[in-house]
């Protein structure tokens, strides 16, 4: 018995006093005819049984169990006796059902039970620490799930048991002890599978992928599962190319692919722009048996959004009739949005609200993002007073940001600024950079300078603030103030960002820097460049050299213009031209902010190749056509 062996568990056992008791759902057990409500209920009914010469085995004793369970000592111990006579199974059998129903909610009724059942004297067997790690890793409650490990190991027949143990690992791991979930894991006599997993999981939770990986290469068998992991672990920090490293070497063991693994690895082509190896997946989704997930569609839909084929999403949209979500609305809309479709956006949302789809934050945001790039400044205002209004929806710092841009796009810079002090909530980088963008459109100096003041706070490594400002001062004249911003950035230990841009061109990723010769077609892509810049210029084009600023401080102008010649994406252009086929598409990721010169160079260029250019930059997309940027001038 518990009582001998030196455990106090009321001492140990620490639950919170104000929990309340739900029985479980009756779903967890198979559908009785024979119920009741209260402890006096069944109380009556076992009279009714016992004056009728009925067998109380009919009795349904996991109901009893969960009934009983938190009632008085007497109704409790009344329970228990039930259990005993009428089952020939351990009473614990019951009790750990109880157990296994409450591990799964995210109350503390799993804790006050096995409390209970320690104070009662009941043994616990292997399924009772089971459920009861599942509860403290679902609860993070580390004080409990530390007892419990005592527990394990004071039980000494229990150390063979690798469900139990992984049980354990999990927990220390959900409660955010990797130094004790690592220590269990090294002690213990066997591992499977399952155990791996467990520890890769967790690391891959709190963005350790090097002990992830550690762990996934000296693993002596891997599942999908894991390999999904570490896939998706590698897409939620940040680094997609490897977990397409990764993908590809899980493809080279024919490992079957996952719902997770798809929607991970579209997500990693949907960051970097990898179009050939989402259309790939896209076609592989019948045999996979995913062609109808709607969650893999709806990341379908995001990232053919993200790699700039619009009408493919909507494609893949438009097949989504019969079970489009309010994610799929939502990405949709949002999509249109970024690609400057806002009339479109405004069109679907309004045919998500006929479908009865109620909308959810992200769904305004980009619903306010489709106002802001089409200068609905009055449409704008209403949705964002609806949103609270009408669906019950709190702004989040998003929303606000989004505000800020189209009252800045819309002229009303000043207003703008004043929406920002009533906010209330503090302002972000976000939220400071879109007014500063919205200064630097219609020359407000003194704002852009106080939303500068914030950023170089709420931001100070972000190189892109300085520039904004200096051009500001620049387009006004003032060299003096435009230099001092160059010093104050160089004081401060704020370098430029290298401008990247990547092409994808047959499955292969090309990445081009400012002024880059070491890739192999360089001279052709020069060449390539003067033929353009020939032609531009006999169509009117004079290089914008203020966006140099940062990069030659004094030079004379043809070295400037030398240096805006070879910004990145133009480059990737060039390269996308000599290597695609008339009329393909080039689609091109940008890691900066597109300077005014690649933008109006890129307006003149679509129209003299007669191509469709779509550049993805930080902030939104640009579809050239024709000589026509789709953000209409404004980004």
């Amino acid at each position: 018995m518990l009582s001998s062996s030196g455990l106090h568990s009321r001492q140990i056992l620490q639950i919170p006093s104000n929990t309340n008791f739900k029985p479980p759902s009756p779903s967890s057990s198979p559908t009785r005819t024979l119920t009741f409500s209260s402890p006096s209920h069944l109380q009556q009914i076992h009279t009714q049984f016992i004056k009728t010469d009925r067998s109380i085995s009919e009795l349904p004793l996991p109901e009893i169990a969960a009934l009983c369970a938190f009632s008085s000592y007497p109704i409790f111990t009344y329970a228990r006796l039930l259990l005993q006579r009428v089952s020939p199974k351990p009473e614990v059998f019951f009790w750990n059902a109880c157990l296994n129903a409450f591990s799964s909610s995210s109350s503390f009724d799993a804790v006050r039970l096995f409390v209970r059942l320690l104070e009662a004297g009941v043994v616990p067997d292997g399924f009772t620490f089971s459920f009861i790690l599942k509860a403290c890793s679902r609860l993070s409650d580390l004080p409990t799930g530390r007892c419990v490990h005592g527990m394990v190991e004071k039980f000494g027949v229990f150390r063979s048991n690798s469900y139990l143990y992984n049980a354990v690992v999990n927990m220390y791991g959900r409660c955010g002890m990797m130094e004790s979930a690592r220590l269990v894991f090294e002690k213990m006599p066997e591992r499977d599978v399952v155990t791996w997993n467990i520890l890769i999981t967790q690391f891959c939770k709190k963005g350790d992928m090097k002990s992830a990986v550690e762990l996934f290469r000296c693993m002596p068998e891997r599942n999908a599962r894991t390999w999904t992991t570490v896939i998706d672990g590698y897409v939620k920090c940040g680094d997609p190319k490897e977990a397409v490293r990764v993908f590809e070497k899980m493809e080279d063991e024919n490992v079957k692919l996952n719902e997770v693994t798809v929607v991970s690895i579209l997500a990693a082509c949907a960051d970097l722009g990898l179009l050939d190896l989402g259309v790939r997946i896209h076609g592989d989704l019948t045999r996979l048996g995913y062609s109808e997930n709607v969650r893999i569609l709806n990341t379908l839909i995001d990232m053919y959004i993200k790699c700039g084929c619009l009408e493919v999403a909507k494609t893949v949209f438009d097949a989504m009739e019969d079970c489009r979500t309010v994610v799929s609305w939502s990405a949709m809309i949002a999509g249109l949005a970024i690609h400057g479709h806002g009339e479109e956006a405004l069109e679907v949302f309004s045919k998500m609200k006929t479908a009865g789809i109620r909308p959810n934050g992200v769904t305004f945001l980009g619903i306010l993002h489709a106002c802001s790039h089409m200068g609905l400044l009055e449409d704008g205002r209403r949705f964002f007073a609806t949103m609270t209004k009408d669906y019950g929806v709190v702004p989040e710092i998003e929303h606000y940001g989004t505000m800020v841009d189209l009252l800045s796009r819309s002229g009303l810079v000043e207003e703008a600024l004043e929406f920002i002090k009533k906010m209330p909530i503090p302002a972000n980088s976000v939220v400071w950079g879109a007014l500063l963008g919205g200064a630097r459109v219609h020359k407000k100096i003194e704002i852009g300078e106080e939303a500068t003041k914030h950023l170089r706070k709420l931001d100070p490594t972000n190189d892109g603030y300085y520039i904004v400002l200096s051009n500001i001062y620049a387009e006004a004249g003032r060299w003096e103030d435009a230099a001092r911003v160059r010093r104050s950035m160089r004081d401060e230990g704020v370098r430029k960002t290298p401008g990247c841009s990547s092409i994808t061109v047959d499955g292969v990723i090309h990445e081009f820097v400012a002024g880059d010769t070491n890739h192999p077609s360089a001279g052709k892509i020069y060449e390539k460049w003067e033929e353009l810049l020939g032609e531009m210029k006999l169509r009117g084009y004079v290089p914008d050299t203020s966006v140099v600023l940062f990069d030659m401080e004094a030079a004379d102008e043809a070295a400037k213009e030398g240096v805006v010649y070879r910004h990145s994406e133009k480059l990737a252009v060039c390269y996308g031209l000599l290597s695609t086929a008339e009329g393909t598409t080039i689609r091109i990721m940008k890691n900066l902010r597109v300077c005014s010169d690649c933008h109006n160079s890129l307006k003149l260029i679509s129209t003299i190749v007669g191509r469709k250019i779509v550049v993805r930059d930080r902030n939104r997309f640009h579809c050239f056509e024709d000589g026509i940027c789709s953000c209409r001038d404004y980004w």
